[in-house]
C-alpha cells in the first residue's frame, strides 16, 4: 500500500475569492474524487482549524493506493489534473510524502 500525503496553504486572495473560500472549493473537488478515479482506494481531506496556528497549513490531503503504478494513474487522470489546475492559481506552497506501509 501506498499513502500520499499533501499539504497546501493558500493565498489570502486569489482568482477573486478569499482563502477560505478556495480552500472550501478545494475540500469539494478533492473530496468529489472520491470514486471516481479507479485507482484512488481511499482518501480523506481535512482543513486546518480556525483555532489552530494561522502559520499551518489550510488543507492535507490523505489518499491510499495499492501500488506506487496506481499513486501514478491517480496524478495523471484528467479529474486529478484538473484539481492542479485550479489549486496552481490559488496556493502560496505544497508539501508531500509519500510512503509504503
Amino acid at each position: 500500500m501506498v499513502r500520499h500525503i499533501v499539504m497546501f496553504k493558500f493565498l489570502e486572495n486569489a482568482q477573486g475569492r478569499t482563502k477560505k473560500e478556495n480552500v472550501e472549493i478545494a475540500a469539494n473537488m478533492l473530496n468529489d474524487l472520491q470514486g471516481k478515479i479507479p485507482s484512488l482506494l481511499k482518501s480523506e481531506v481535512k482543513l486546518n482549524s480556525e483555532f489552530a496556528d494561522k502559520t499551518n497549513y489550510d488543507l492535507v490531503l490523505i489518499a491510499d493506493y495499492n501500488s506506487w503504478e496506481d499513486l501514478h494513474d491517480y496524478v495523471v487522470h484528467p479529474l486529478h489534473k484538473a484539481v492542479g489546475e485550479f489549486m496552481k492559481d490559488v496556493r502560496e506552497s505544497r508539501s508531500c510524502v509519500d510512503y509504503e506501509y
